[in-house]
């Protein structure tokens, strides 16, 4: 893949995360109407469900917005998960539905050996949508595109829970930008992934084959971590 487009997608990638890490201001309202929003991204859509997500953007934007509006949403979207569509991986994945399992450690040992952590765990755990965009994009950015890896994480991680979470978001939040910005992402992620099966020979697997392929991951992770065998007096005073 050109390194042209490496820098371009990465761009893309930019101009998303920005849309979900934070509330959206006035000011970046207003750039992304003057910039023709979305369709000023490098990567143009594909298929009617990508034409589609595009002009849902473009028509919001069109319209009027309140921004006490977009921030009470963007709270319950990122902040309150007060949608169920939480924004980190190991609530998807996880058997019981928690933060901070499995898929976080995994992907904070893929961000080191990328040079890459997250600056404060304690606010935003490794595995939020956010981060694993911004290590998408690194790696778009890196001096040798590794587009088998790439491709893999998309797959067993961004791209497999990320679709579930744009659902639900696109179905029970409040405002029709953010439902739109979900959308947006979705098919852009997918075009994304195409463009790799196409230039690279990377088929995409089915969402079946993912899904075997992550619970046996699981599985291993699960086997792999020792049960605590508790002596009563061994260790001194307990409660």
């Amino acid at each position: 893949m050109a390194s042209e487009l490496l820098a371009a997608l990465a761009d893309d990638l930019e101009q998303l995360i920005r849309l979900h890490d934070r509330e959206l201001d006035a000011e970046t309202l207003a750039a992304l109407r003057s910039a023709d929003f979305p369709h000023g991204l490098a990567l143009p859509p594909a298929g009617e469900a990508g034409h589609q997500a595009y002009a849902n953007m473009a028509a919001v934007l069109a319209e009027p917005t309140s921004l006490d509006e977009l921030a009470a949403d963007y709270a319950a979207i990122y902040l309150n998960n007060s949608l169920g569509a939480s924004p980190y991986e190991s609530v998807w994945l996880s058997d019981d539905h928690l933060a901070c399992a499995a898929p976080m450690f995994e992907l904070r040992e893929l961000y080191a050996a990328a040079g890459l952590r997250a600056t404060d765990w304690r606010r935003r755990f490794d595995d939020h949508v956010v981060l694993q965009l911004h290590y998408l994009r690194q790696v778009f950015l890196a001096p040798s595109f590794p587009a088998d890896d790439t491709a893999r994480f998309i797959d067993e991680h961004l791209g497999y829970w990320f679709p579930d979470f744009a659902q639900r978001v696109s179905l029970f939040c409040a405002t029709p930008f953010y439902a739109a910005l979900a959308e947006l992402t979705h098919v852009w992620l997918l075009r994304m992934r195409g463009l790799l099966a196409e230039i690279y020979d990377l088929p995409i697997p089915s969402r079946d084959e993912m899904t075997a392929r992550i619970n046996r991951k699981l599985a291993l992770d699960k086997a792999e971590v020792a049960p605590i065998r508790f002596m009563p007096g061994a260790q001194g005073p307990s409660w």
